[in-house]
């Protein structure tokens, strides 16, 4: 009776649907929630965290003996692959955090402080949207540009909102609901003329799409490595580029300078306070070797060509609503739609319990984007591929989409 008291309304509502099942799904069902999360992982994920579990065991940077050394090496070389990633000229400006999440509350409230001004979007993340409201609580001006339905976002207007006190910009690379990737070289120079940093959100692009922080003009940015990087939740990571000041959001224990009771001054170790989740980083570094052999352009061919089969699929089918832009290159690898009046978990469910088929329905922790889109009231349901969806996946989703809307009419 307790343990049930305790829960959520959201936590109770999931447990009914599940039924309170304790058994994982069936292999057989067609996973499309990996905007969410990424299912399978990358090859070698796995036995990476298990090696580092079983053979490794010790704690990185801790001591000399040579189970700490080797956690220090799969750290180290983790964080080149991170840098190498996102084209980082220096690894130790990659510093490792729980998640993006962190990542962004680390670079949001280490930078602005009360009476700073800062300008984001409407289509954020909750991920950035609380932090800012909390620190508008606190006396931080905030100003949301709006995009269009679609997700695009004009960059005259959204340079056009800083101000001589505006102290940070924060923009999502790519938005979690409608998938639209907004131009964020062009972004990042219209701040920079404005003498504004630039905080970007790669959550849903980092793997996904090419990412080179010096060409671009990123000052800071957040990745999850659960994600588009194919990796172990609880792994993330922030790029602050050399120059930007940003206070620690945590401090303590780091290995280095223990001597001293002040936090270090140098990175990563500024930032990276505490044990590290070492067969996370494992299994992370896993997955950037992975994705470097395979080569981002053609991992972002293969999902360029299901999502224009999922965009030519779903568009124009009678009862079905497409949101976002019309072309594949101009989003990641997501769809959402509604299916008549329908409720989004409704059509979750049906696709799951009729068809085997995972999506993701509701306001997907985005509340801004669904205001913008005109789905606040309903959500919408998504459909977001990986490099192991198979085409024949999408097309029986698809069916399965378009049987649901057959029988709603």
């Amino acid at each position: 009776m307790g343990q049930a008291a305790s829960l959520s309304p959201e936590q109770a509502r999931i447990r009914s649907l599940a039924g309170c099942a304790t058994q994982p799904p069936p292999v057989i069902m067609i996973y499309l929630d990996n905007a969410a999360t990424s299912f399978p992982k990358a090859p070698g994920v796995v036995e990476a965290v298990k090696e580092c579990l079983e053979r490794t065991g010790g704690n990185p940077q801790r001591s000399g003996h040579a189970m700490s050394l080797q956690a220090s090496r799969i750290v180290y070389e983790t964080r080149k692959r991170a840098a190498a990633l996102l084209n980082a000229s220096d690894p130790s400006r990659v510093v490792f955090t729980l998640n993006a999440t962190d990542a962004l509350n680390t670079a949001l409230r280490g930078m602005l402080h009360p009476g700073d001004h800062v300008v984001t979007t409407t289509i954020e993340h909750n991920a950035v949207a609380r932090p800012l409201r909390a620190l508008e609580a606190n006396g931080v001006e905030l100003t949301r540009v709006q995009c269009a339905p679609t997700g695009e976002l004009d960059a005259e207007q959204f340079a056009a909102a800083m101000r001589c006190d505006t102290k940070l910009a924060v923009i999502v690379h790519a938005s979690n609901v409608l998938g639209t990737v907004l131009p964020v070289a062009k972004l990042c120079a219209a701040a920079h003329a404005r003498g504004v940093p630039m905080l970007v959100d790669a959550s849903q692009t980092a793997g996904h799409l090419l990412i080179d922080v010096q060409a671009d003009g990123m000052d800071l940015l957040a990745f999850t490595g659960h994600k588009g990087l194919l990796g172990p939740q609880g792994t993330g990571g922030l790029y602050i580029r050399e120059g930007i000041d940003v206070e620690p959001l945590r401090r303590g224990g780091t290995g280095s300078r223990s001597g001293s009771d002040v936090q270090p001054d140098f990175l990563p170790d500024r930032f990276e306070a505490g044990t590290l989740n070492t067969p996370g980083i494992a299994g992370l570094g896993a997955a950037l070797e992975y994705i470097a052999s395979e080569g981002i352009d053609k991992l972002r061919e293969h999902e360029l060509k299901l999502t224009a089969m999922l965009l030519d699929g779903l568009e124009g089918a009678p009862g079905i609503t497409v949101y976002g832009m019309r072309d594949a290159a101009a989003r990641v690898g997501l769809v959402a739609f509604n299916i008549g009046d329908l409720d989004s978990a409704e059509v979750a469910e049906r696709l799951e319990s009729a068809h085997d088929i995972i999506s993701r329905p509701g306001l997907h922790c985005a509340a801004w984007a669904h205001a913008t889109m005109g789905t606040l009231q309903r959500g919408a349901v998504r459909l977001s591929v990986s490099p192991f969806t198979r085409e024949g996946d999408v097309q029986q989703a698809m069916a399965a989409v378009r049987e649901i809307a057959r029988e709603a009419v």
